[in-house]
């Protein structure tokens, strides 16, 4: 088993790396709505300038982007 080198954190790794970043996130907020609605769990959401609950029949998750290219 080889370990990989850790990157090392620049000024830049953030903005290099964005989009990456931001597929990961979207998939990990995706994978928590799936959750929510799997177990019967309402969300909380900021709609029109207030916090509104969401019931879990009405949590729509959109796809991930591996679901899209498959």
């Amino acid at each position: 088993m080889s370990k990989q080198p850790k990157e090392i954190l620049t000024d830049d790794y953030f903005a290099t790396n964005a989009i990456e970043i931001g597929k990961v996130f979207q998939r990990a907020v995706n994978d928590a709505l799936r959750m929510h609605k799997r177990l019967g769990n309402p969300i909380a959401a900021w709609r029109d300038g207030r916090v509104v609950i969401i019931p879990p029949e009405e949590i729509k998750v959109p796809p991930d982007d591996y679901e899209r290219n498959s």
